[in-house]
């Protein structure tokens, strides 16, 4: 496996965009793309690609995941990586793959190759390309939420608050509790509606108490989920996911509060 610390120039990466972004927010896989070829690989985005199963895994339709995993496989197999913008979905291909293969002697060995090159986009950036800063400007306050399997899966949490630390004028603050879980979880938002309203209820209290102009994720899925909940609470807290952020493509943030003041305790 190439390591593009060294070779750079010639590491081939196969951009996993996912449903959400492909069909909620396109403008994050371009982000991606952007920040990966400034890192200096070489970017494709296989048209075959399509879920990475895990709704249907974390339903226990095994065969229907194991599907889309062979899919996905054969897809991304003659690239050096496979990077993903969201640690759910990294989380799936890299962890669960191979778990779904384990009784099946050729498609395990596929499954762990496989598993071996797959990384969530941030990681990616600083732990592989040994990327430092990026050279992105954003004037506002934010947050950052560290979503549930990019966290506790992926061990992603320091990787984008180093690189946002170097977008020129952002402020990033802590949330009390940015580990806590926003209660999307897929398909656990809709078969548990209340459970899952209640627990993004205190997310939105958390990020509501910093009064920041911006939420930043790493999962289109949460931050879905969130900006629901602030939306109906008739809050205007903008939101938008860390690749958007680090590549310069997050827009006009509005910013209705003066940066001058003391933090908040």
């Amino acid at each position: 496996m190439l390591n593009p610390a060294q070779t750079k120039s010639t590491a081939s990466v196969g951009l996993f965009a996912t449903c959400l972004v492909d069909l909620i927010r396109p403008n994050v896989g371009l982000s991606a793309a952007r920040l990966l070829e400034d890192a200096g690989c070489t970017v494709d985005v296989p048209s075959r690609q399509s879920c990475c199963g895990q709704p249907a895994y974390n339903m226990g339709e095994a065969d229907g995941a194991r599907e889309l995993a062979r899919m996905t496989i054969q897809s991304f197999e003659n690239y050096d990586y496979v990077v993903a913008p969201s640690g759910s979905c990294a989380g799936m291909l890299k962890l669960h793959y191979p778990a779904l293969f384990a009784d099946d002697p050729v498609w395990s060995k596929r499954a762990q190759a496989f598993s071996e090159k797959v990384f969530e986009l941030v990681s990616f950036l600083t732990d592989v390309c040994n990327v430092r800063s990026v050279d992105a400007k954003l004037d506002c306050r934010a947050t950052y939420h560290d979503a549930c399997a990019g966290l506790r899966e992926l061990g992603v949490r320091d990787q984008p608050r180093h690189l946002l630390a170097s977008v020129k004028g952002l402020e990033l603050l802590e949330l009390k509790e940015p580990n806590s879980c926003c209660g999307f979880g897929g398909t656990f938002s809709v078969n548990y509606g209340d459970i899952s309203n209640a627990i993004v209820e205190k997310k939105a209290a958390d990020i509501l108490s910093l009064d920041v102009d911006l939420l930043i994720g790493g999962d289109v899925g949460c931050l879905m989920n969130i900006e629901g909940k602030l939306r109906r609470q008739g809050q205007t807290t903008q939101v938008r996911h860390v690749a958007e952020v680090l590549a310069g493509q997050a827009g006009r943030i509005s910013t209705r509060r003066a940066h001058n003041r003391e933090k908040p305790a």
